[in-house]
C-alpha cells in the first residue's frame, strides 16, 4: 500500500523496494535463525546508495529528505527488520549529529565515509544505570589540554563491533549539572582503549549486533567534540527526534509484512467473517500509522518543529506493529507460533521497537510536555 508520494519519493521507493525484495528478503530468515550480521543486505544497501540518504551530495550522500528516509527504512523493514535497524541507526543517530552539529572540517572528514557505508555509524548514549534518564549518565570526559580522556561503559549499543565510528556522550561537567554537564564526541572504533564488552543474544532483531561499549582511558582530540562543551544533551535529543521517524518506518515495514502475509493466508483458505474483520482492522490501523509517520517526516523535511509528531508517530506506529504481528499469529493459528514462522519473527522483532530510542512510556512524557509547554 503506497501513499500518494511525490514523483521523486515514489521513484526512490521503487529503488529501495528492488533492493529489499531482491536481496534483503532472501536472507532474512537465515539472518534471524543464525543470529548473524546481514552482510549481503548491507552490501546491497551500500551499492544502491542507501547509506547516505540524509547526507548532502557535497559530502557524498544522496541529499534526500526525511520522507525519503522513512520510505527507505519502511521498505527494508518489510523485508528484514534487522537490516532496517542497522541502516536506520547509521543514517539517523549515527550520522546526523555530525551533519547537524559538526564543524565544516568534521563534516568533510566523517560524512563521506559514512555516506558510502565505508564506515558504519553508531550512537552511544545509554548506560547501565541511565536508560530513559539520559541526563544522569556517568561516563566521564576529562579535559586534558587539547584533548579529552573518556572512561566508562555504554550498553545496548546497536551495530556494536561492526561500527567504525561511535557518537559518544560523556560527562564533562558535574553530576549535579545533569543535562548541562553532558558533551558529545566523535570516537572512531579503532581508537586505543575502545573495546566491545558483552554481546547480547536478543529475542528479536537478531541480525543487528547489540552489546556493551567500553572506553578505558580513551584519548579523543578536542576537535572531535560535537558542538560546545555542555551541549551534548541537545545533540542527543535532536538526533533522537529524527531517529524516531526511522523507528516509525521500521514499525510500518514490519506491520505491512504482517498484513500482507495475513492477507495471503486468508486468500488461500476458507475464512470466517471474523477473520475478514480482523484483516480490515489491521489495514485501517496501518494506514493511520503511516499517515502519522509521514506527517512527522514532512514537518522535519520542511525544517518545522516536529518533536511531538515524531513521538506520536513512534508511539502509534510501534504499538501498531506489535498489534498487527500478534494478529498475524492469531490468524495463522498454531503454525504462526512455530519457530521459523514469519509471524513469530515479526512479534519478536516488533517488541523491541516499543522499547528503544525512548520507550513508549517516555514518548507519552514527551508528548504531554509538548502539549503543556
Amino acid at each position: 500500500m503506497d501513499l500518494d508520494l511525490a514523483p521523486q519519493h515514489a521513484s526512490f521507493r521503487d529503488t529501495v523496494r528492488e533492493v529489499a525484495q531482491g536481496v534483503v528478503r532472501l536472507h532474512a530468515a537465515e539472518v534471524d535463525r543464525d543470529h548473524r550480521f546481514p552482510d549481503e543486505a548491507i552490501e546491497a544497501a551500500k551499492e544502491a546508495g542507501l547509506m547516505g540518504v540524509l547526507i548532502p551530495q557535497e559530502y557524498g550522500g544522496a541529499g534526500l529528505d526525511a520522507i525519503a528516509f522513512a520510505v527507505c527504512i519502511e521498505e527494508l523493514a518489510q523485508a528484514c527488520a534487522s537490516t532496517s535497524v542497522i541502516v536506520d541507526v547509521h543514517t539517523s543517530v549515527g550520522s546526523e549529529p555530525i551533519l547537524l552539529f559538526g564543524t565544516e572540517e568534521q563534516k568533510r572528514r566523517w560524512l563521506p565515509p559514512l555516506a558510502s557505508g565505508e564506515l558504519l555509524g553508531a550512537f552511544a548514549l545509554t548506560e547501565p544505570a541511565s536508560g530513559s534518564d539520559a541526563a544522569s549518565l556517568q561516563m566521564s570526559a576529562r579535559r586534558d589540554g587539547d584533548r579529552y580522556v573518556l572512561n566508562g561503559t555504554k550498553v545496548f549499543i546497536t551495530t556494536i563491533g561492526r561500527a567504525g565510528l561511535y557518537i559518544v556522550f560523556a560527562r564533562t561537567g558535574r553530576e549535579d549539572e545533569r543535562a548541562a554537564g553532558v558533551s558529545a564526541f566523535v570516537v572512531p572504533a579503532d581508537t586505543p582503549g575502545v573495546r566491545v564488552g558483552q554481546l547480547f543474544k536478543k529475542m528479536g532483531l537478531r541480525g543487528s549486533p547489540t552489546g556493551e561499549l567500553v572506553l578505558e582511558d580513551v584519548v579523543v582530540p578536542a576537535v572531535n567534540r560535537l558542538a560546545a562543551e555542555g551541549q551534548g544533551f541537545t545533540v542527543a535529543m535532536r538526533a533522537l527526534d529524527s531517529g524516531r521517524i526511522g523507528i516509525s518506518g521500521q514499525a510500518l515495514g514490519i506491520a505491512q509484512a504482517a498484513l500482507d502475509e495475513s492477507r495471503s493466508l486468508l486468500l488461500e483458505r476458507e475464512r470466517g467473517q471474523g477473520e475478514e474483520f480482523m484483516l480490515a482492522d489491521m489495514a485501517t490501523r496501518l494506514e493511520s500509522a503511516r499517515l502519522l509517520a509521514y506527517h512527522a517526516a514532512w514537518l522535519c523535511s520542511l525544517g518545522r518543529p516536529f518533536t511531538r509528531q515524531a513521538s506520536m508517530a513512534k508511539l502509534h506506529c510501534t504499538d501498531t506493529a506489535m498489534d498487527l504481528a500478534l494478529d498475524g499469529v492469531q490468524l495463522a493459528g498454531e503454525e504462526g507460533t512455530m519457530s521459523g514462522s514469519p509471524f513469530e519473527r515479526h512479534v519478536r522483532d516488533a517488541k523491541a521497537l516499543q522499547i528503544y530510542e525512548g520507550s513508549n512510556q517516555v514518548q507519552r512524557i514527551v508528548i504531554a510536555r509538548e502539549l503543556l509547554s
